[in-house]
């Protein structure tokens, strides 16, 4: 009698071991897949929610931004966008669209100085070529309409102007969350609307 006793105890030990050996290696390969993708993910910089988070900042300009995510060097979305927006200005019939990235850097250069002269904590030009990348995302809407339909018009003015609030809104509000620059929210503007304008030119003409 203790002999089968005995049988039965190795018996259901032992179905439980492998069963818990299978179940241990399978987790070990659903975590092993999983950190694989995160790695694969930062090696490449590549985060698709949070440029998802940064795109509908900028869409929706009265969303408060998050500073933590906004004070990243990604430039995945702004190089999407300033590439659209170049495309949008060939097929609107602009042959000057070269200026896109050349204005660009100059802008991200004078911002990125005006900056770290009004915040205490400064920021880098990564950061600044980021925020100031996403916010063409209105331009690059602009631009679409004037393959379509003159903006030389009252109506094509208006447009504008609605766009530069737009873009310099949104660029200001990032950059003061992430630098944590409140109350200076219109000086920030005022360079980033000067720096919209000339790409609204560029659009127009």
């Amino acid at each position: 009698m203790s002999n089968l006793a005995q049988f039965d105890s190795d018996f259901y030990q032992s179905n439980f071991t492998i069963d818990n050996q299978e179940h241990s290696g399978d987790d070990s390969n659903a975590y092993g897949n999983l950190y694989e993708s995160r790695k694969q993910q930062a090696e490449l910089g590549i985060h698709f929610d949070h440029i998802w988070q940064k795109t509908w900042t900028v869409l929706n300009p009265m969303k408060p931004a998050d500073g933590s995510i906004m004070n990243e060097t990604d430039l995945t979305g702004p190089i999407l966008f300033c590439v659209a927006l170049g495309a949008t200005l060939l097929l609107a019939g602009k042959v000057q669209f070269g200026y896109v990235y050349g204005m660009s850097a100059v802008g991200c250069l004078v911002i990125h100085a005006l900056l770290n002269l009004m915040s205490s904590s400064g920021v880098s030009y990564g950061c600044v070529a980021s925020v100031l990348g996403y916010c063409l995302l209105p331009m690059v809407i602009l631009s679409g309409c004037a393959m379509f339909f003159s903006l030389q018009g009252t109506f094509g003015t208006v447009s504008s102007l609605v766009i530069i609030g737009w873009c310099s809104l949104s660029a200001s509000k990032i950059f003061i969350a992430a630098l944590h620059m409140e109350g200076q929210q219109l000086l920030v503007a005022y360079p980033c609307a000067l720096l919209y304008g000339l790409f609204v030119l560029l659009t127009i003409f």
